[in-house]
């Protein structure tokens, strides 16, 4: 627990608890480690804006999870905005910040600049991916692409997936600080139920639909639940744009603001910044399962092989004779002697 002190906001996860209503959530600000994720790559506003509301969302969730490595968000679809991904990676350490990383891929000639981003990403999926590292099985939930926005679609996938109503409140956008320049900041509010003992409450004796539709509130909650999410709703709708991104309104000031009837407490906030887990080594890794033969069809005229990491825009140069199962050099290029058979 902690008292309502003076903290650096920005850039950290406040988790917190209404009470009353058994809900718990989080506030979030992103704003340096945005501006570092977007700054990896020459991307245009309708590109960013989706890649900021994923990390943000990607911080909000992230937090909630008890992770012993990676969260990943990602979204496919079928038009000219084809994939935006997201990693979150939990502190190595007592104390340690939390680590994202994001990236987009999209057809730059088809991507309509003065559009809606989220219709331009066509039919497809939001998953959810949760690796917990080694010895454990990685966990994956999809849920279709609808809701108009991705902040709707991680409220799906929460009450179809996990039977816990959820509700995110999102700002994003590029502001000016008095004597700074322009950059991206971000936050919001995630509101969810507190998981019960038998987390499937549905209705049992709703009539069978011709058509499936999301499930919501009203279909997992019931009597006081019911009426209790419905309220801490109401109040999380009169959050205003700036009270979100701040910088101005403590986050603490803000749960006082919108829910001071609602018992809050909060807990302690969890950084997070910007984190790339690439590598030469793990390059290396990724390409050892080629052949020879095949590591030649991806060496270029200048006799090397190279790489980029998607995430943070690192460039990797290798000789070919040291890649692959089948590599006669080591890294440094020293030869590998033959193995007797």
């Amino acid at each position: 627990m902690t008292t309502l002190s003076q903290i650096a906001w920005d850039d950290t996860v406040l988790p917190f608890q209404l009470d009353l209503p058994d809900v718990r959530g989080r506030v979030a600000r992103l704003d340096g480690v945005l501006e570092q994720v977007l700054s990896q790559h020459d991307y245009p506003p309708v590109i960013e804006a989706l890649v900021a509301e994923v990390a943000l969302l990607t911080a909000l969730i992230g937090q909630t999870i008890k992770l012993r490595w990676k969260l990943s968000l990602q979204i496919r679809g079928s038009g000219p905005i084809r994939i935006i991904a997201t990693d979150y990676y939990a502190p190595a350490s007592e104390g340690a910040p939390a680590r994202i990383r994001g990236w987009a891929s999209f057809d730059k000639d088809a991507v309509d600049l003065n559009a809606d981003g989220f219709g331009q990403i066509g039919q497809g999926y939001f998953a959810v991916l949760i690796d917990q590292g080694e010895g454990t099985t990685p966990y994956q939930g999809i849920t279709p692409l609808s809701g108009g926005s991705l902040a709707a679609c991680a409220q799906t996938y929460f009450a179809q997936s996990e039977q816990l109503p959820t509700r995110f409140s999102l700002a994003f956008g590029r502001s000016t600080l008095p004597g700074e320049g322009e950059r991206w900041r971000a936050g919001g509010v995630m509101l969810q139920t507190m998981p019960k003992a038998s987390p499937l409450m549905a209705k049992s004796d709703a009539p069978a639909e011709d058509t499936p539709r999301p499930l919501e509130g009203d279909d997992i909650l019931h009597g006081d639940d019911q009426e209790n999410w419905s309220r801490a709703n109401m109040l999380l709708d009169t959050v205003e744009q700036l009270e979100l991104i701040g910088p101005t309104v403590h986050p603490t000031d803000l749960l006082v603001r919108l829910f001071h009837e609602e018992q809050p407490r909060v807990f302690d906030p969890q950084r997070v910044e910007f984190g790339c887990t690439c590598s030469e080594d793990r390059v290396r890794d990724s390409l050892a399962i080629y052949s020879a033969k095949d590591i030649r069809t991806m060496t270029t005229e200048e006799n090397t092989v190279t790489a980029d990491c998607q995430f943070c825009g690192a460039h990797y140069v290798f000789d070919p004779q040291s890649l692959g199962f089948e590599a006669t050099v080591t890294p440094q290029g020293d030869p590998i002697e033959a193995k007797d058979d």
